[in-house]
């Protein structure tokens, strides 16, 4: 399922809630809607997706055992990357904490466009639970 929102700040509590409300009571949901969260202020800080008329796109895929998350947007001239952590530096530790968090995590596009997606892989007794 996916949905897409104005580049704006805004937007980016809008995509945390409707991450939660997809997925519901299910395990795993503080992770993806963090993740979330990180990407889509990526997008509208670091691509065209924050200019003045811009967008972009949450996915999620979830099954069993695995959330997988994405955001598209409108590309910039600059790949994402994770930045070293800097002691004195409030930004620039998004895609990092992404990193830590999800089993894995990508970036697919160029700067006419990108997805950068993370996979979450739940856990033996998270799915229990269920």
């Amino acid at each position: 399922m996916s949905r897409t929102f104005p580049g704006s700040p805004i937007a980016i509590a809008e995509a945390r809630r409707f991450v939660t409300t997809l997925l519901g009571s299910r395990p795993g949901i503080e992770d993806a809607e963090l993740i979330v969260s990180e990407l889509a202020t990526n997008a509208v800080r670091h691509s065209a997706s924050g200019r003045f008329g811009g967008c972009f796109t949450v996915a999620v895929q979830a099954d069993r055992d695995r959330i997988w998350l994405g955001v598209l947007d409108q590309g910039g001239l600059r790949a994402p990357h994770p930045l070293p952590p800097q002691e004195d530096d409030e930004g620039g530790r998004g895609l990092a904490l992404v990193a830590a968090m999800a089993a894995s995590w990508g970036v697919t596009g160029d700067e006419q466009g990108r997805i950068v997606w993370a996979a979450l892989n739940l856990a033996p007794q998270q799915t229990a639970a269920r």
